[in-house]
């Protein structure tokens, strides 16, 4: 991407702010609903960071909001502290220390619970500010005398007062906060959020510390939280309670609605959309409280009918009159993948990172006595297991034997009620499914496990992100073109799973074969030294499950295999030893030659099924 397009939205944000004084007075908007406007906005950018990039619905930001403004306002006010900038500063820090805090606290759950907690800590923020810490905040009535910012230019001083004489200080800070947010949502950091966003689940699995981002991306929301707070008391001369209270963060999510949630200007859209609306609908139409149910009414129209907010309304509307469709916000099946043409080059397989401590000569994995009680049932029972380096081992079983439970012990999705599992030397009995991951030892899933709004480069990328970076780095102000082998290893695995005419497809358009490949590309990014495979054929056509054989047979070069399917026929086509469950234990074990004339194995399909075991 040249230069210029890679700042396109920086250089027409630049654009927009110096022609706003010229524009906007002759469309209605007074000097103080701008600044405003550029408040709310900066105030978004964080959430939108938290909410629209990470998908953590908070309605606690009201309590940062107020912690920055209050703790600014107060050095200012109360403490006599001279350097307006300074002290914005340092409000933003304290709102950040306090969003760290905060975080710990709210992310211990998901979903709707985390959205609670947030509104809870807020509603105690609230009282706090308005009984024990009184004497600081002023309570009720708030602290007045907040002074404006100047600077000093060597020969002269500029005083930034209110209104137009304010502008160009609070344009310059929202500026600095979008150039700043563009560049964390564009670096390695930003991309794991968007991949937590769609699934935090297949995140973690790939190799990323997905509770450290997570608590990244609130401390983020926090600091532009804190500086938008302070530039209120700033703009007004007065830090008013009311920024502590929960409408402070209902209107801060309606805004972001409104305008577009994950853009980063949305906030600001929808913040002027909002108070341009209840200015006129107060001042102009004279409707005085009835604004809040007009405003309200609004609000359900643009929601019902702009579903991406006005921007994503106006990116619909540019994709149609280019003659681009845009992507479907159900997934498109197509019945099957296109398949591999039978003389085409298969790319060489990606050797596994490695791990092993030096000197390490014995089993790969090695699980011992491995055990899982659910209350009283028992899903697996006393198991051993032992696969060599560079083996290709399957597992088989009746349904119901404790296959599923079993593998995900193995890759420390759940842990055993008893016994020991031993992966390259190290103990990983009781570690996360992310440790082991970075170890060398990752999966892929039997029910699709995609990053869905994302496209096939982009899920790729994610996960050889973890392996090349680690599972925690706040790269923020990085780039993605910085990270050496990152493009190398996407496309390499592009080719490897026959996808390499599909990098720039958005997941939800793939067929359900490339789906499949797709997932198990994404466990061949990170090169693990040992690859386990929950039924990699489930559910495909009889071509598509040649397709992925063939797939199955190059990538298996040079790596360890566990698979997992029902499948037999092609199960022991590819695997050299095969392990037979029953009942949670192991029933058999052996080439598929010696399995398939084993009578046990035989009673337990069914009371024996000669054919089915291809005898």
């Amino acid at each position: 991407m040249s230069s210029s397009l890679r700042f396109r939205a920086e250089l027409l944000t630049a654009l927009g702010l110096l022609a706003a004084p010229f524009v906007l007075p002759h469309l209605g908007f007074a000097p103080n609903t701008v600044n405003r406007i550029l408040v709310w906005g900066l105030f978004g950018i964080g959430f939108d960071i938290l909410f629209g990039y990470t998908g953590l619905l908070s309605f606690g930001q009201s309590a940062l909001y107020g912690t920055g403004g209050f703790v600014a306002a107060y050095l200012l006010t109360r403490a006599g502290f001279p350097h307006v900038v300074l002290a914005l500063i340092i409000g933003t820090i304290a709102a950040a220390a306090v969003g760290y805090l905060v975080g710990l606290i709210a992310l211990r759950r998901t979903g709707i619970y985390f959205a609670m907690i947030t509104v809870a800590i807020a509603e105690v923020f609230y009282f706090v500010e308005f009984n024990p810490l009184a004497e600081w905040t002023g309570g009720e009535n708030g602290l007045p005398g907040v002074p404006t910012p100047s600077l000093y230019l060597g020969f002269t001083t500029v005083h930034f007062t209110s209104g137009w004489a304010l502008y160009p200080f609070l344009a310059f800070c929202y500026f600095i906060g979008i150039v700043l947010a563009l560049r964390i949502v564009r670096s390695p950091v930003g991309a794991v959020l968007s991949a937590i966003r769609e699934n935090p689940l297949r995140a973690a699995a790939v190799g990323h510390n997905i509770h450290g981002y997570k608590l990244a991306a609130f401390v983020i929301a926090a600091a532009y939280a804190g500086l938008a707070g302070g530039l209120l008391g700033v703009m007004q001369a007065f830090m008013p309670p009311e920024a502590f209270t929960f409408d402070t963060s209902g209107q801060l999510v309606m805004q972001t609605a409104i305008g577009g949630r994950g853009t980063l200007f949305g906030p600001l859209v929808g913040a002027a959309v909002w108070l341009y609306l209840q200015d006129f609908l107060q001042a102009t139409l004279n409707l005085g409280a009835a604004w809040k149910l007009v405003l309200g009414l609004i609000f359900v129209l643009l929601v019902c009918f702009l579903r991406q907010g006005i921007i994503g309304g106006f990116q619909d509307l540019y994709r149609l009159t280019i003659g681009r469709k845009p992507a479907p916000a159900e997934p498109v099946e197509p019945t099957e993948a296109a398949p591999l043409a039978p003389d085409a080059p298969r790319p060489a397989p990606m050797p596994p990172r490695r791990r092993a401590p030096e000197g390490f000569r014995g089993p790969i994995l090695q699980a011992s006595g491995l055990t899982k009680h659910y209350g009283g049932l028992a899903a697996n029972s006393d198991i051993n297991f032992t696969v060599q380096r560079g083996e290709l081992r399957g597992i088989i079983g009746p349904n119901g034997a404790g296959k599923s439970t079993f593998f995900k012990m193995l890759t420390c999705e759940v842990p055993p009620t008893a016994g020991r599992i031993v992966f390259e030397g190290h103990d990983i009995t009781g570690k996360t499914v992310t440790d082991v991951c970075q170890l060398g030892l990752t999966k892929s899933y039997q029910v699709n496990q995609l990053f869905n709004r994302l496209t096939v480069r982009q899920n790729l990328t994610i996960a050889a992100l973890a392996e090349l970076r680690g599972k925690f780095r706040l790269d923020m102000l990085g780039s993605m073109s910085k990270i050496r082998g990152l493009d190398e290893q996407v496309e390499h695995t592009l080719a490897l799973v026959n996808l390499a005419d599909r990098p720039d497809t958005p997941v939800s358009q793939l067929a359900y074969g490339e789906k499949r490949r797709l997932e198990v590309g994404l466990a061949l990014a990170s090169s693990p030294s040992l690859l386990l495979l929950d039924e990699p054929l489930a559910g495909m056509s009889p071509r598509e499950r040649v397709e992925t054989v063939k797939l199955l047979k190059s990538i298996s070069q040079g790596r360890t295999m566990i698979i997992i399917d029902h499948d037999m026929d092609s199960l022991f086509e590819l695997a050299e030893r095969i392990t037979v469950l029953q009942e949670g234990r192991v029933l058999a074990e052996g080439t598929p030659q010696e399995i398939k004339g084993n009578t046990k194995v035989q009673e337990a399909y069914l009371g024996g099924v000669h054919g089915v075991l291809g005898q």
